[in-house]
Parts: structure tokens; C-alpha cells; sequence
């Protein structure tokens, strides 16, 4: 059976000891960690940071569902007030690229201390300058190295596919996998990622079976070929029995985590109503 997680990323007007605890509030077993600002940020988040994340798991009971490090907004001072992932694992820019890396090993060793058994990484978009074949081929040299530091430490890494990013959906998530030909990557699956992208949910949950490092839910307004915008499960038009049955067909039992963003000035309402409409399918 899979445990539903929430993710702190909804909760950015408040510090992450705090956002742990109210997500603790609102009968979930497990947290997925921003690993970002204002939560992770790793150049700035430090050992005082790390015992008082811990102090409220064990306050809540909570586990670490995954380190979602998709995104770097800490790292500039006027960041868009949205999802943005430079510098990332695809960038041509050397010292960036390496900055990334190892902000992803941060991600990793937070991941190995609070007992998260995975960490998601987004690939970034192929900017000016950087056609898609050259920056497959900087992924790959990428991901090696980051999957060189998570191995030992028994960490997994999930590729969060996302339209408009270089590995945008299944097939392509999928294909990087075989590629690379590491057991500890796989694919955090966000099935409205999915749905936005066009792809039949079950068909995609089927097809990444034994891949799967955890899992994002959102509702999506239109469904297939909806608008990418995260909302409350129930209040748009994916069916999630379909999803649940479908995790349930291929033995999925880790953490659904409902992804819910854009709820910023309302998080516990969305916990809230999240959890009361995919607890009934678990």
C-alpha cells in the first residue's frame, strides 16, 4: 500500500521546522523536503538547520518522503516568482554545471541524514546556445557523477520529467534510464506532468514500473493536454482511482506526495482538503 506525503513547497511563507510540523497536522505519513529557498537551500543551510528539521520530524513522526532539488530560486536575488532551474545538470557553462552537482550532493547527503530514500532532479531546459544533443550528452556526464556520490550512500535519483524541459515525459524519461544503465535512477513520477504532456496516466504508471523513486500528485484542470498549473486533488479532472489503481497493478508502495505549490497563501487548506480526497484510494 503507498502512504501519502506533502510537500513543504507549499508551505513558502513559512521556515521549514514549522512547515513540517503543519503538514504533520493534517494526518499524513510522510514530508517531502524542499531542498531549495526558503526551506534547503544548501550553501546557506547548515548543521542548526539540520537539528531543527530533525527535532520537528520526530515531533510529528513524519518521514522523509524525498529532497526535491529541482530548482535553484536561492540562487539568484531576483529569482521569477516560479519554477526555475539554472543552473542546472545540462547548463554548457562549466562552473555552473559543477555548482549544480554539488548542490545536488548536498540534496543527497540531506536525503542519507533524515532517512529520505530518494532525491528528484530536474534536467533543466536546453537555453541558447545549447541544442538538445549536446546537452544529452552534458546529462549524461551529469548524472554519472551524481549517481557515483548517491549509490554509497543508498539514495535514489528520480528524474522529474516536465514539459518544456529536456526530458519532458515518459518516453524520454525512460529512454535516459535505459541509457545511463544505473539501478539507483529512476523516475519521480508527476502524473500531472504526465496528463499536461498528453499521455494516458495509467499507460505511463504501467510503463515505468520498477522505476518508480516516488511520486507527485496535483489535479489538472482539462485533464489530458490541460494547463500546467498545480491543484488541489478533486477540484479538476484527473481521475485518481485510475492513478491509485494503476500504482497498485505495478507493486508501487512508497510515498504519493501531493505537490500543491501554488497554494502558497493557503497550504493548510490544501493539505487539508488533499489528504481527505486521495486517503479514500489508499
Amino acid at each position: 500500500m503507498v502512504e501519502l506525503a506533502f510537500s513543504t513547497n507549499a508551505y513558502s511563507e513559512y521556515g521549514l521546522p514549522e512547515a513540517v510540523r503543519r503538514i504533520g497536522d493534517h494526518g499524513y505519513a510522510g514530508v517531502e523536503i524542499l531542498g531549495d529557498d526558503p526551506h534547503a537551500y544548501f550553501p546557506t543551510f547548515d548543521g542548526h538547520d539540520e537539528r531543527a528539521l530533525r527535532d520537528a520530524l520526530a515531533e510529528t513522526g513524519l518521514s522523509v518522503a524525498n529532497v526535491n532539488a529541482n530548482t535553484a530560486m536561492g540562487y539568484y536575488d531576483d529569482a521569477p516568482p516560479s519554477a526555475f532551474f539554472e543552473p542546472s545538470v545540462i547548463t554548457d557553462d562549466e562552473a555552473a554545471r559543477r555548482w549544480r552537482i554539488e548542490y545536488t550532493h548536498r540534496a543527497i547527503d540531506l536525503a542519507e541524514a533524515v532517512g529520505s530514500p530518494a532525491v528528484c532532479l530536474a534536467t533543466g531546459r536546453p537555453l541558447a546556445g545549447n541544442p538538445p544533443k549536446r546537452a544529452q550528452e552534458t546529462l549524461r556526464a551529469s548524472l554519472h557523477e551524481v549517481l557515483d556520490y548517491a549509490e554509497p550512500r543508498g539514495i535514489d535519483v528520480g528524474i522529474e520529467f516536465e514539459p518544456e524541459l529536456l526530458v519532458e515525459c515518459t518516453d524520454e524519461v525512460l529512454a535516459l534510464i535505459d541509457d545511463v544503465g544505473r539501478e539507483s535512477l529512476g523516475v519521480n513520477l508527476d502524473v500531472g506532468h504526465a496528463a499536461v504532456y498528453g499521455e494516458d496516466l495509467t499507460e505511463t504508471i504501467h510503463r515505468s514500473a520498477g522505476h518508480i523513486t516516488g511520486v507527485h500528485v496535483e489535479d489538472i484542470v482539462g485533464g489530458r493536454r490541460g494547463k500546467h498549473y498545480h491543484r488541489i486533488p478533486g477540484e479538476g479532472d484527473l481521475d485518481f482511482r485510475d492513478i491509485f489503481d494503476a500504482l497498485d497493478d505495478v507493486g508501487y508502495d512508497g510515498f504519493v506526495t501531493a505537490e500543491l505549490y501554488t497554494y502558497p497563501h493557503e497550504p493548510d487548506r490544501a493539505a487539508e482538503r488533499a489528504y481527505e480526497e486521495l486517503a479514500q484510494y489508499c
